[in-house]
């Protein structure tokens, strides 16, 4: 049976389902979700590519930026947690940087969480037993270090809401295909926008990412004292609710071609939405994280000293320079600012001046 099918008979059985519960299906499906399933997903044979299959540089400037949260934490045990690591390519970069420093080595925990079964395989294969796997967040209660993610938070499912009378939330039916009817939605929905100061004006359609909402307040739970990197493209709230985005920010991509219906290739298309970050600023501020700062992916990496690594680089392996370097100006330029990086902290001096952050560290969120 399809994953269509599947959602097709739950329909029947159950009712209409909120556009959350479709997009959760059909990503997350146990075996035949976009990311449980065998298929290739990232890469040239994939659907997308993300930063880390680009170059090595950018999980090599994460490396940094991890040994100096561990000597601002007072080079002690430090645990490093990594949700969605994808292909794994990036705890390579990054666990090539930290294994070779010798006392950070020894005091390292690396945790990966992975949700898909497929990547987690993929992972292990790659990393061996420099890296660990968790099933979830509470296996690390207490933990001292940081918690970081790659374009994670996109992939959470989201409701989708229109500004009518009301606010109505967005369900999926099943006539001769999938169609949308529009129910008032839950007070928790209301809620969203009232805690954020949004009023949405009449016909604006846009999402609500409350699976978010509960990842910040797990993040708050486990994590005793320390850093959360959050990586990803989205925006502040006075930026996500503009006139011109009153269609929303939801995405599809399959085989590297973008469209906008979520009902089409079902479990073979990555679903994804603009993150908030307003909202993760916020909701973590009410678990106990603090806003370090915000800023974009090229400042982040001119932060942690990219323009030194390309001048090694260029010393090192003059034959090769340009084609190295042409995957970094992709993540400077065409990547650079539509990638964004949000920092918080838990027991941490309040006056701690994080290097990524020096550039540009205090947009309005």
């Amino acid at each position: 049976m399809s994953l269509s099918d599947i959602i097709i008979r739950k329909i029947r059985q159950d009712g209409v389902i909120s556009f959350r519960d479709f997009m959760d299906m059909a990503l997350y499906y146990p075996g035949l979700g976009y990311y449980t399933s065998e298929r290739e997903k990232i890469g040239k044979k994939g659907d997308y590519y993300t930063s880390p299959n680009l170059t090595p540089a950018f999980g090599e400037m994460m490396g940094v930026q991890l040994e100096e949260m561990w000597r601002i934490l007072g080079e002690k045990e430090f645990t490093v947690v990594e949700m969605g690591a994808g292909t794994g390519l990036m705890s390579m970069d990054v666990l090539g940087y930290l294994k070779g420093k010798p006392e950070l080595s020894r005091d390292l925990d690396y945790c990966i969480l992975e949700k898909s079964p497929a990547l987690r395989k993929e992972q292990q294969e790659r990393l061996g037993e420099n890296a660990r796997w968790c099933s979830s967040l509470d296996e690390l209660s207490g933990m001292t270090g940081c918690i970081f993610s790659n374009e994670l938070v996109d992939a959470f499912p989201v409701h989708q809401v229109v500004m009518e009378e009301e606010l109505m939330e967005v369900f999926v039916d099943h006539k001769d295909g999938f169609v949308e009817i529009l129910k008032p939605a839950k007070d928790e929905l209301n809620d969203y926008f009232t805690e954020l100061g949004v009023v949405l004006p009449h016909g604006f359609r846009t999402e609500v990412n409350l699976d978010a909402v509960k990842w910040v307040h797990e993040l708050g739970e486990v994590l005793e004292k320390g850093f959360v990197i959050t990586i990803d493209y989205g925006y502040p709230s006075s930026e996500l609710y503009q006139e011109y985005r009153n269609r929303g920010t939801l995405m599809c991509y399959y085989r590297h071609t973008a469209n906008e219906d979520p009902y089409g290739h079902t479990g073979e298309q990555d679903i994804t939405s603009h993150v908030n970050f307003s909202a993760l600023s916020h909701w973590g501020e009410k678990n106990g994280l603090e806003l370090c700062g915000f800023t974009d992916q090229a400042h982040f990496m001119m932060g942690m000293g990219i323009d030194e690594y390309l001048k090694k680089l260029q010393e090192k392996d003059p034959v090769n320079y340009w084609k190295k370097m042409l995957p970094i100006k992709t993540l400077m330029m065409e990547m650079g600012e539509t990638f964004k990086v949000l920092i918080q902290k838990k027991g941490v001096e309040c006056n701690i001046g994080l290097s990524c952050l020096k550039l540009q560290s205090h947009w309005n969120i």
